[in-house]
């Protein structure tokens, strides 16, 4: 019998295929596309995840990197180009049923948001990661701040107690933003 940690990654395989991947790829070609699915999921999430924890072997905060969410992104634009059939690109160039003068205005718009939607991608998951970091660096410096660098004990400890309690709820809400981010740019590549 599967043990707890074996259970719990079978949840998340199985949430992936079957929330994701099934109902956006296709029943037929989903399979295709769940290795680089689960792949980008499980690296977002755990890198997420460690981005939390102050010491070794967490404490980088990878996708609060620009470079780490760009790589990622790449990866994303590449294989929806390359595995891109006739009807995607159709659809890109000259959209079936538009009249051919609509055509002139959409075509380009069309054709941006191929190099869009990568950029959205990345900036997506860097801001919304880093957003949080700042927020707990925040709330903790208050705490500096308000001791006014050493001369000021008493406001340095006034702003402990509720420096302290915000940066730990921030802490438990970061843990809810690393998954929700690892699934929404797993969901947005299956779409994309």
């Amino acid at each position: 019998a599967p043990r707890r940690m074996q259970n719990a990654v079978e949840t998340c395989i199985s949430f992936v295929r079957d929330e994701i991947a099934r109902p956006l790829i296709g029943e037929k070609k989903h399979e295709k596309f769940m290795p680089f699915l689960l792949t980008i999921f499980f690296f977002i999430w755990i890198n997420n995840m460690l981005g939390l924890v102050p010491f070794f072997p967490g404490g980088a905060n990878t996708t609060g990197n620009i470079a780490i969410p760009l790589v990622l992104a790449t990866f994303v634009f590449v294989i929806t180009n390359i595995n891109g059939k006739k009807h995607y690109w159709r659809h890109t160039f000259a959209m079936p049923g538009i009249p051919w003068p609509v055509l002139i205005i959409l075509t380009p718009i069309e054709i941006a948001q191929i190099f869009i939607r990568p950029i959205v991608l990345m900036i997506r998951l860097f801001a919304n990661i880093m957003a949080g970091h700042i927020a707990m660096l925040v709330f903790f410096s208050l705490i500096f701040i308000f001791s006014n660098n050493g001369e000021s004990l008493v406001g340095g400890y006034g702003a402990a107690v509720p420096s302290v309690a915000f940066t730990i709820f921030l802490f438990f809400l970061e843990l809810l933003v690393a998954a929700i981010q690892a699934y929404v740019f797993t969901l947005l590549s299956a779409i994309y």
